[in-house]
């Protein structure tokens, strides 16, 4: 409801009854406000002329809400496999999630995707890599005639095959499961940083719930600063007074979170019994963020959020090539995670 008026000044001398029963909004939008409240319309009110740069910027504030409401109404999501084993949290109930969030949840056999990243064609798998190399500092044992070449032309063939599957049935979200990887050759690294990048939801370990979240910020932002990733909660710096938070995951951080080149590197992984993945490797940008987890508390949904400032690593991570973020959460560092704890929030947001 934008309570507003044709005139932003008064013309005081000109004002007769013919100008109060043209210019009465003050009046009208009351009784509007009355017959919407009791008729129980959730809404958003605004309030100020349309020329007010905080009143257009209220407005499309709602309207990246409204955007993300319609994202997850009209979502499909693809799971390829189920979740990862013996973990409770990346559990929820599909159904009730398409009744509240209007998105389809779905799972599809992790050996259907891998048919089609195999069909993937040698020029288009030529092509892509070219794109990685003009985007990204290379490994030497990457490149062509490098010693692990052959690699990075199967995480290229994961995305070609993984982008096909999701455009063909419609999807705009999906997951994987390091422990469901069928006939494919590498847990999707690479492939799905850069279709979070490109405005996918992703959960891992089959995380539904949060595909959806990182699909509709992704909505959400779109044209903003920043991005939206798959992020958990890795370790803690506790150092009295200056307590920081390592994020990251296995692969799957979207390069949206970094405003310097990523490295594509090639690393073992000691999970999944597959051949080592390709990945990007980047810290996130520095700046403002906030992280959002979705819990299923069996009879609601429970959204959690934290509003963070995310900051340089303070020392090298020569150790941990993959997409990472360290970050300083609001109030304090004991507050929210005590808070987070009792919420019983997720552990990948």
């Amino acid at each position: 409801h934008l309570h507003t008026q044709a005139n932003v000044e008064l013309p005081w001398a000109e004002i007769d009854f013919d100008f109060m029963n043209l210019n009465q909004a003050a009046h009208g939008d009351r009784e509007f406000g009355y017959i919407q409240t009791r008729l129980g319309v959730s809404r958003k009110t605004v309030v100020g002329h349309v020329s007010n740069p905080v009143v257009s910027a209220s407005i499309g504030t709602w309207t990246r809400a409204a955007a993300g409401w319609a994202a997850s109404n009209n979502m499909k999501l693809a799971r390829f496999g189920d979740n990862m084993r013996y973990v409770a949290v990346t559990e929820g109930d599909k159904t009730e999630a398409e009744l509240r969030f209007g998105v389809q949840v779905n799972t599809w056999s992790v050996n259907e995707l891998a048919e089609t990243v195999h069909a993937a064609t040698a020029a288009d798998i030529d092509a892509l890599v070219a794109e990685y190399e003009e985007l990204y500092d290379v490994a030497p044992e990457l490149r062509r005639g490098g010693d692990r070449h052959e690699s990075l032309r199967y995480g290229a063939a994961i995305e070609l095959g993984l982008k096909s599957f999701l455009e063909a049935g419609g999807f705009s979200a999906f997951t994987t499961n390091f422990e469901d990887l069928g006939a494919l050759k590498q847990l999707p690294g690479l492939a799905v940083q850069r279709l979070m990048a490109q405005g996918y939801g992703f959960g891992a370990e089959g995380d539904w719930k949060t595909a959806i979240l990182v699909r509709v910020a992704n909505v959400m932002g779109s044209g903003l600063p920043g991005g939206a990733s798959l992020m958990e909660d890795y370790t803690y710096d506790l150092t009295p007074g200056a307590e920081l938070i390592l994020g990251a995951h296995m692969l799957e951080v979207s390069p949206s979170l970094a405003t310097e080149k990523p490295t594509l590197e090639i690393h073992p992984l000691g999970i999944g019994g597959k051949d080592d993945p390709v990945r990007l490797v980047f810290n996130a940008a520095p700046g403002p963020a906030v992280v959002v987890a979705m819990s299923d508390m069996r009879d609601r949904f429970r959204l959690t959020a934290n509003v963070v400032e995310v900051v340089e690593p303070t020392q090298a991570l020569p150790k941990l090539p993959v997409g990472r973020a360290v970050w300083k959460p609001a109030p304090d560092f004991a507050t929210s995670a005590a808070a987070w704890l009792t919420a019983g929030a997720a552990h990948h947001t």
